[in-house]
């Protein structure tokens, strides 16, 4: 699959996830197969004012073969600013966060707000593309209400502002993550414009993959089901590896000491996916106190 002028190696991708798609679960997924990775979605005006805690969020994996930043904001001369800082050069591609729901995100006018008002939209991702010399992709919702559907006219105007690929997640603002995504809107889209539709939203294996392919968009993102579950990447592309779960669950923790020094923070960062690596003993991994009492929960 071609994004601007980057090549991935396949079509299956791990989705940008606040508090998942960290850089060692990245470089995991990336080692089992994912095509291109994203980061979480990281606030650009954090990145402007030089936040400690933002720029943390900024690490780029040695495994990892192809990584896209997600950003969020909604104004334009602070994209324009972090993009010509240099801060994001280690990324191969630059994603907007047009999508988010969180209404945290949605109060301040990122994320999802600005489906309601796309020529700000279209002045951000115009003024991107003006200066950031790596494809400027965009994802975003069907909607804001349920019923609405505003998904082609906004896919046609961030081509039109110089996306190089976009991303539909088929579910509206109020919707969240409940009912099924709207398999109409994404063939919808993909009839309509000429650059890459990227697909997002449930997606749990071959086929719910099928499925979702078979609108014609040329790729899709996982989110949710790879918590827990790295090597989906690897079994959705007809490889059988690692499937004891205590393996991955060994290689997933022994990247997290690789690229984290705290304890505490491993231990946070570990948590919600162990909880998928075990299945008898959730309530034990959600009480641990430490990175020793969970390994002697898996066995590893």
């Amino acid at each position: 699959m071609k994004i601007g002028n980057v090549v991935t190696k396949n079509n299956i991708f791990l989705a940008p996830m606040a508090g998942v798609s960290e850089v060692a679960f990245r470089s995991l997924c990336s080692q089992y197969g994912a095509g291109l990775t994203y980061t979480e979605m990281i606030s650009v005006k954090g990145l402007y004012y030089n936040s400690k805690n933002t720029i943390k969020m900024l690490q780029r994996g040695e495994e990892e073969k192809l990584c896209a930043v997600q950003l969020f904001g909604h104004e334009p001369e602070i994209f324009k600013s972090v993009i010509q800082s240099g801060v994001l050069d280690k990324f191969d591609i630059i994603d907007i966060n047009m999508g988010c729901p969180a209404p945290k995100i949605v109060k301040n006018g990122d994320g999802s707000a600005l489906l309601s008002n796309l020529s700000l939209a279209k002045e951000i991702i115009k003024t991107c593309v003006s200066v950031s010399k790596k494809p400027v992709t965009v994802k975003f919702r069907m909607g804001v209400k349920a019923g609405e559907d505003i998904s082609v006219e906004f896919a046609k105007m961030c081509e039109e502002a110089g996306a190089s690929a976009i991303t539909l997640h088929p579910r509206t603002r109020q919707a969240g993550y409940s009912g099924k995504i709207d398999l109409m809107a994404l063939k919808a889209v993909k009839n309509a414009v000429k650059i890459p539709v990227i697909a997002s939203g449930d997606v749990v294996d071959k086929q719910t993959l099928d499925g979702v392919l078979s609108t014609g968009v040329d790729g899709v993102m996982i989110g949710r089901a790879t918590v827990g579950h790295p090597n989906i990447f690897a079994e959705l592309q007809g490889q059988n590896v690692d499937l004891d779960k205590k393996i991955i669950a060994k290689k997933h923790l022994d990247m997290l000491k690789k690229y984290y020094s705290e304890e505490r923070v491993i231990l946070n960062l570990f948590k919600r996916h162990a909880m998928k690596y075990v299945s008898l003993d959730k309530k034990g991994v959600a009480l641990a106190q430490s990175l020793k009492e969970i390994e002697q929960i898996l066995g590893i």
